[in-house]
């Protein structure tokens, strides 16, 4: 079992960096809420350090190839590969998600991006125009100096997917991790400057939303990107927006998920366990509001119901476990909230909902039946374990329903007649759609929502889009004239 205490808070300038007369926070284990260990928010010196290396390094790492800047993020790849045992364990002691999570989708999603975008670094060129005689061309240039802000669910995915396509453009990156889970990233910095990494070009400094807002108004700060709720985000866009700095929110979601009665009814349910239940719920693109159509919802939760049954609830470094704690009592909280209001608002309870009587920040996965548009669990990003089934009747009917929110991250439909299928995705007001499956995250495909969930896409070709500029030069080889 690795040691979850960090070498230090910080990871400035290609080292470790304490500085303890900063405000201290302290790091939970979800599944016993004991204390594991404390780190201490970045005081202005730490600021002035992440910030000032950040962009001294910038420059020359700029200057390298982007073959030998995607050399070094290969190699960190390897790196997190072989040592995905033990940042798993970490991420789990972290976020509390099982280890049967942990070991297949967090430092391996982290390592995907890093290999995906060390590989892309070569290839981003600009082109060629001919207009006649002349000609203009074009180049791809880093932005500058990143600050990428994470949220508490996937800390080393995040930190991964904001650092990999910023590095491979040639810029640096400062990342600021959420309080709550700030032990991952730390490790994604070492192994990255292990790997090759200049000094200065990925620092990791801890903090609340004060140390947040010193870097994004920083004015050597090029660039911002955040993963968190549309209240943060809504924050953080528009402080930005005062230094016309580039900004890229990926934030919540209240997604439809939409099961017509020709769908698998098993893989129907495997998708809304997987758009529900899994990381306990507590996962942005979820599809939270499950529309079923009347003839198979019967079938359908009860059939649900049943697979919630076999959810092992227990120790998540036993990789017999399937369903972890929440992130913390504050979260757990919030969720026991929207199950009481579901209760009083009129919906069923089908199942879950309740503690467990042991230490940690358990709760059951829930179940709701007989949901209508208009309830409180039905239009609020919840961010736990809450099902939420709704009956439907027609294709029509269900897509103005489905769009019937000011989010837009994801939505997926079930359905064997496939023209359907990419019918309603075509119709559905999403950033990221499924057909036939739920949560599905690959580097290589763009992620991201509309509406108030968010602006910009992560991963793909078009991340390199949203941190790097193009620059455009007009080459004059006809005679040039002027009026006078």
């Amino acid at each position: 079992m690795i040691d979850p205490k960090p070498t230090a808070s910080h990871f400035v300038n290609g080292a470790y960096l304490e500085d303890t007369s900063g405000t201290p926070i302290e790091v939970f284990y979800p599944a016993t809420g004991e204390v594991i260990a404390t780190v201490y928010a970045a005081t202005p010196a730490v600021v002035e350090a992440a910030v000032a290396s950040a962009k001294a390094a910038q420059k020359e790492w700029a200057s390298w190839t982007g073959t030998e800047r995607g050399r070094v993020l290969r190699r960190a790849a390897d790196i997190m590969r072989d040592r995905n045992h033990d940042l798993s364990q970490l991420e789990t002691f972290d976020t509390g998600k099982p280890m049967s999570e942990t070991l297949y989708v967090d430092a391996t999603s982290g390592a995907d991006a890093l290999e995906y975008f060390g590989g892309l670094a070569g290839s981003l060129t600009g082109e060629h125009i001919q207009l006649g005689e002349d000609f203009v061309y074009t180049m791809r240039e880093p932005l500058g100096v990143c600050v990428g802000i994470g949220a508490w669910n996937y800390p080393t995915q995040i930190s991964c997917w904001k650092g990999a396509p910023a590095l491979a453009c040639g810029n640096a990156m400062i990342f600021k991790p959420s309080e709550t889970t700030p032990l991952c990233a730390l490790k994604v910095a070492e192994i990255l400057v292990e790997a090759g990494l200049p000094a200065g070009l990925y620092n990791v400094i801890q903090g609340l939303g004060d140390v947040g807002h010193s870097l994004i108004t920083d004015p050597r700060v090029d660039k911002v990107s955040l993963t968190g709720s549309v209240a943060t985000g809504k924050k953080v866009y528009a402080t930005a927006a005062e230094g016309m700095r580039h900004v890229t929110m990926e934030l919540g979601g209240k997604s439809p998920l939409i099961v017509f009665d020709d769908a698998d009814v098993e893989a129907a349910v495997s998708g809304a366990i997987l758009g529900n239940f899994y990381s306990s719920g507590q996962v942005c693109s979820n599809g939270t509001r499950v529309f079923v159509q009347s003839g198979i919802k019967p079938a359908f939760v009860a059939r649900l119901k049943e697979r919630l049954a076999g959810a092992v609830l227990g120790d998540p470094m036993d990789e017999t476990t399937t369903f972890g704690p929440m992130v913390s009592a504050r979260q757990r909280e919030i969720v026991e909230g929207f199950v009481a209001k579901g209760q009083e608002e009129g919906a069923v309870l089908v199942c879950g909902g309740t503690r467990l009587d042991k230490p940690g920040f358990w709760l059951t996965p829930a179940i709701f039946d007989n949901v209508t548009d208009d309830m409180t669990i039905a239009r609020d990003e919840i961010f736990g374990p809450v099902l939420s089934v709704l009956s439907f009747e027609t294709e029509d009917e269900v897509v103005a329903r489905a769009n019937d929110t000011e989010f837009g991250l994801a939505a997926g439909v079930f359905t064997k007649d496939l023209s359907r299928g990419h019918r309603m995705v075509k119709a559905l007001e999403a950033g990221t759609c499924y057909i036939n499956t739920y949560n599905d995250a690959p580097v290589e495909a763009p992620f991201g929502g509309v509406k108030l969930s968010g602006v910009g896409r992560e991963n793909s070709k078009a991340a390199i889009n949203h941190f790097s500029q193009m620059k455009s030069v007009y080459v004059r080889l006809s005679e040039i004239e002027a009026p006078f």
